[in-house]
């Protein structure tokens, strides 16, 4: 980092994740869970490698993206500098990007449909990489959403489990921004007890406490940690 800009923003960043720490470790104390048994995944797309750099720095290892492109142009570099990151795409996937994705990402949460899942275990099969996955929940019902409807959940787990043997660990859920949270999460942890899946990704900058309260294993936090998103291109400095 070579400018005052980005001196700002380093600043910015360790002063938000470490809010977002202190924020972490009180909702895990308040309601009895074990702080690490709740995962922090910074999400950071539409930010470039250089206001990411910062962040790993300080010890976080998992991050989160919702495009594929995007990834492929920040994170092999990133991985090549700093060993041991892990990835998550947070976002829809489209099958023509499978292969892209199964290659880059650790861990897909966005399967929501038999042929995402089915494009997923072609890719694993041609690539021999397997991610873990997570099931979209779309708990709203949202037709401008992506996610399974909580009424076609089990026959995509079917689906995903017996028909393409793909490892699905977990649901993941994003509430309505018009709604409370607490009760689509409470919804989602039911599904989860009900279908025997251990890993819950729910909870965002502003009701992250509220998913620590109700169960969730992972948590998705962008902007509390990096601020506003900025149009402004993505490549880095190295």
């Amino acid at each position: 980092m070579n400018n005052l800009g980005d001196s700002k923003t380093c600043a910015s960043s360790m002063t938000g994740l470490a809010d977002v720490r202190w924020r972490l470790e009180r909702a895990c104390h308040d309601f009895g869970r074990k702080p690490e048994s709740v995962e922090l995944i910074c999400v950071s797309k539409g930010f470039r490698g250089d206001d990411i750099r910062p962040v790993i720095e300080a010890g976080e290892r998992m991050f989160g993206e919702n495009r594929v492109q995007e990834a492929i142009e920040k994170w092999p570099l990133l991985r090549a500098i700093y060993p041991g990151l892990q990835l998550h795409l947070i976002g829809p996937l489209q099958s023509n990007k499978a292969d892209d994705a199964v290659g880059l990402f650790d861990v897909i949460q966005t399967v929501d449909r038999p042929k995402i899942a089915a494009a997923i275990r072609a890719s694993m099969d041609r690539t021999g990489k397997s991610p873990k996955c997570l099931i979209q929940v779309n708990t709203g019902e949202e037709p401008q959403k992506a996610g399974v409807s909580p009424r076609d959940l089990e026959e995509l787990i079917r689906v995903c489990h017996d028909n393409l043997r793909l490892p699905i660990h977990g649901l993941m859920c994003i509430p309505p921004v018009n709604q409370l949270a607490s009760p689509h999460f409470a919804f989602v942890a039911k599904l989860a007890r009900e279908y025997g899946l251990t890993e819950l990704s729910m909870g965002m900058s502003a009701d992250f406490e509220l998913a620590v309260q109700l169960g969730a294993t992972k948590i998705r936090v962008g902007s509390a940690i990096f601020g506003d998103r900025r149009a402004k291109p993505l490549s880095m400095k190295t």
